[in-house]
């Protein structure tokens, strides 16, 4: 690997005072150091080039106790790092979360001794039985729909008192949770996808834990974790204040700065203090070892701009170091463009700050969809909206390589977004697939899932797929039970993802969009002969498009087919929209 240095923690008692001893060809222990637990020992050791595969032994010894012989394996890597290849806009990636997809073992539901064991599918924040092996049994549908990379959310154990379903408090980052399977699960998963042709994303989180992770019973030094002499006296953690402009702001205060970085996100998930060096080696080794261990086809890494800026470039290098056809998409969940570009790899920051991001969230072209679908048009509302917020892209080191989608786990669904309107989904779902971005669904938006009766609620948007469970009444897996309307979106959806699998023009191509007019939007991605052609229509009756202003297309007299519906059309002089909704028109016959 690039790197040839590699750090272990050992945790045992008294073991801060004992020395170590290594005996392995190739292994050499440059150094130890206690923990101010005295239960804490670190280890630095250099790895020879021609270190074999095996296993060594490290020798411990410490004052008025017996050795302690411990057995540490070196693998065999089994796929060169320049077969790792992350996803990007030749994907489309989708988006799980495993507790609510699909129950694939019904006895790992509840697993004693863990401090949550309920399982109550009738409780929008109860755990409802989803697991690895779920997703695994069906890959063959989310192929068959054209999807090419899953992200699950994490499946890393959260041995948490409530609500732990969701994976984002995690008590052990080596450790899978046994209510959603084992290690060997999980490789399997990421084996099975790949054999399908499919790039697995881990849902990572280097910013906090969960309350319960083992370290808070013993904390190996004292700023393991920000807050931690008060935590340690019983007293309540500061919160965080959610100020992410700090990390860019020239005027911000350094108590604003200080409360971003070091506050909690909620009080059960506790701060990391990436500025302990021991801890950043571990976050950045742990990463490292998860790509390796799966074969992974990417990270994606929550609350991005919550731990300390330089950190997160430090940790984003030694992966691209190691994988530098890799890819890592970062969370960062605000509206404002210059602020979601920063964090990309590339950007011309003016403080000079360099990522080695080479993705992050577009929430604010999330945004500008939604609200330019469903406001009244005018000059500067509506279509318009969503043409001016793509004309952003000057901004942006590669907006391809942003992460585009109409939902996810933390926000209303698409559906309900759109105020349920069949037409206004189609129109989005269009654009996110033909624009140049690397688009993302969440699980259910094939088949409108909605949750429109408890807007804002995160359980009922996690709510779950139906056909996942044994005796579900609808199986979205199969068709059976869904209305013409949820049959027709995914009829359609699979349509235009399995033409984008192979389309190098919307995957690659050069974008053109024309102003709206009349409530009418037109975007065009060409790429050699082939050109793809997004018309979208927010009239509420047919339209007959003019098609002169879009002469430096060439497309005056070429056959087209509509991808959506197969039919065929002639680019004349004018072109038939017989009804509201979206249409993907390509050269491609």
């Amino acid at each position: 690997m690039q790197s040839d240095t590699l750090q272990l923690l050992i945790h045992g008692p008294g073991l801060a005072a004992a020395t170590a001893r290594v005996d392995y060809p190739g292994l050499q222990l440059a150094g130890t150091h206690p923990g101010d637990s005295p239960n804490y020992l670190f280890l630095d050791l250099v790895l020879g080039p021609d270190l074999p595969s095996g296993t060594a032994r490290i020798r411990l010894e410490a004052p008025g106790s017996p050795p302690l012989d411990l057995e540490y394996p070196f693998l065999a890597r089994e796929r060169p790092a320049g077969t790792y290849k992350g996803f990007g806009p030749e994907d489309v990636v989708y988006l799980i979360t495993p507790d609510r997809f699909a129950n694939g073992d019904p006895l790992n539901d509840s697993v004693a001794g863990m401090r949550e064991t309920r399982v109550d599918r009738a409780d929008d924040y109860a755990r409802h039985g989803g697991d690895i092996r779920g997703i695994i049994g069906h890959l063959d549908y989310l192929s068959e729909m054209g999807f090419t990379a899953i992200w699950p959310s994490p499946l890393l154990t959260n041995d948490m008192e409530r609500t732990s379903y969701h994976g984002y408090a995690i008590t052990d980052l080596y450790e899978v949770d046994p209510r959603f399977g084992t290690l060997e699960d999980y490789r399997e998963l990421a084996d099975a996808a790949r054999q399908r042709g499919m790039k697995l994303i881990m849902d990572q989180v280097v910013n906090h834990i969960g309350v319960s992770h083992w370290w808070m019973d013993d904390l190996p030094f004292g700023n393991w974790i920000h807050g931690q002499a008060a935590w340690e006296k019983g007293e309540p953690p500061r919160v965080t204040n959610h100020r992410r402009t700090v990390n860019q702001d020239p005027y911000a205060a350094a108590a604003d700065r200080q409360l971003m970085d070091r506050g909690w996100f909620v009080p059960s998930m506790p701060d990391l203090n990436q500025d302990n060096p021991i801890l950043a080696r571990y976050l950045i080794q742990n990463s490292i070892w998860w790509i390796e261990t799966l074969g992974l086809g990417g990270i994606r890494q929550d609350t991005y701009p919550y731990p300390e800026k330089h950190f997160m470039a430090r940790w984003a290098g030694a992966i691209m170091a190691e994988y530098p056809n890799f890819n890592i998409v970062g969370e960062e969940w605000s509206y404002n463009p210059l602020l979601v570009g920063y964090w990309q790899d590339g950007a011309n920051n003016r403080d000079g700050y360099r990522s080695h991001l080479r993705s992050t969230m577009d929430f604010p072209l999330q945004r500008a969809l939604v609200e330019a679908l469903r406001a009244e048009e005018g000059w500067d509302t509506g279509l318009n909206q969503l043409y001016e917020a793509l004309a952003n892209d000057f901004h942006y080191a590669r907006p391809a390589d942003l992460l585009f989608f109409g939902d996810n786990h933390d926000m209303d669904r698409l559906f309900t977004q759109l105020g349920r309107d069949i037409r206004l989904t189609e129109m989005a779902l269009a654009f996110i697939l033909t624009a140049p971005r690397t688009p993302q669904v969440y699980y259910g938006t094939e088949i409108l899932m909605d949750n429109s009766e408890k807007p804002g609620d995160h359980g009922r948007i996690r709510s779950d797929f139906p056909g996942g469970w044994e005796g579900d009444a609808v199986n979205a897996f199969t068709g059976e039970g869904l209305s013409p309307a949820q049959l027709g979106m995914q009829e359609s959806l699979r349509k235009l993802l399995q033409y984008r699998k192979d389309s190098r023009a919307i995957q690659a191509g050069e974008t053109t969009h024309f102003a709206p007019e009349d409530g009418v939007y037109l975007m065009a991605r060409v790429l050699g002969d082939e050109t793809v052609v997004l018309v979208i229509n927010k009239n509420e009756g047919p339209v007959l498009l003019d098609t002169g202003r879009f002469g430096e297309l060439g497309l005056g007299g070429e056959q087209l087919r509509n991808v959506l519906t197969g039919a065929g059309i002639l680019w004349a002089d004018s072109v038939s929209l017989p009804r509201r909704g979206a249409y993907v028109f390509t050269t491609r016959q």
